[in-house]
């Protein structure tokens, strides 16, 4: 089990991670930051925690969130001026955090997909139902060129075995990439669990902040100064910093 004291020293740094992969800080377009102040905080927050590359990852969502690539660059280009302008050590890329819905398939089959490192496809699904047919929309994906990469896999609720279920996601060619805040209890007890469970299987690719607003920012800062965080990558191969 994991535990993390209440109390430490001082703050440790992301010096184990240098890149944040999946975060919401194009203000405006989605449920995250929704003002450049904002998003500046943000910015210049993860900068503070040792951050040198941050990978905007916003919602893509027929149903909610219609953005497209010439949105998501728009706002790339309007946040990376305020960060040369205010002077913040900083490299700022933009992908999409997709979810499994028609308008998907339709971007797919355009080859207009937003990615990250070599082709690295960000997606998610509901919280509370499978997919249907989540092993095809999987085939599709790596078919179509990409690396399939499941946005936080220990916040979905209809994850009932484990073992089994993570365990197939990874036979189909699935890499992870879970909420560093998710292991302190962000998102409640059972993303909490899925998370450890998935770090001491040693099946964590990718993590990232999922930052949305202050909160998870100061929540984050706690977790990196955790020796609970350093055992992260004594059981996994993460990936971040190959994106450098």
């Amino acid at each position: 089990m994991w535990f993390f004291p209440r109390k430490k020293p001082k703050v440790q740094t992301a010096s184990h991670l240098k890149v944040d992969l999946h975060s919401h800080l194009i203000p405006g377009i989605d449920d995250g930051s929704q003002s450049m102040e904002e998003s500046m905080k943000l910015i210049r927050g993860l900068s503070e925690l040792g951050y040198q590359k941050m990978i905007t990852t916003p919602h893509i969502m027929s149903d909610a969130y219609r953005n497209d690539a010439e949105i998501i660059y728009a706002g790339l280009d309007r946040i990376r001026a305020e960060v040369a302008k205010e002077n913040i050590p900083v490299e700022i890329e933009a992908a999409a955090e997709y979810y499994l819905d028609d308008g998907f398939y339709q971007e797919l089959k355009k080859d207009r997909v937003l990615t990250f490192g070599e082709r690295y496809l960000l997606f998610e699904t509901s919280y509370y139902s499978k997919p249907l047919q989540l092993e095809d929309m999987i085939f599709t994906i790596g078919t179509a060129g990409y690396q399939p990469v499941m946005a936080h896999p220990e916040r979905y609720r209809y994850i009932k075995d484990p073992e089994s279920e993570y365990g197939r996601l990874k036979e189909l060619g699935v890499m992870f990439q879970i909420n560093l805040n998710s292991l302190g209890g962000h998102y409640g007890k059972q993303a909490k669990n899925l998370a450890e469970f998935l770090v001491d299987a040693g099946m964590v690719d990718f993590l990232g902040s999922d930052l949305h607003h202050m909160k998870q920012l100061q929540s984050l800062e706690k977790i990196l100064s955790q020796d609970g965080y350093l055992k992260i990558f004594e059981k996994n191969e993460i990936q971040n910093n190959t994106l450098l």
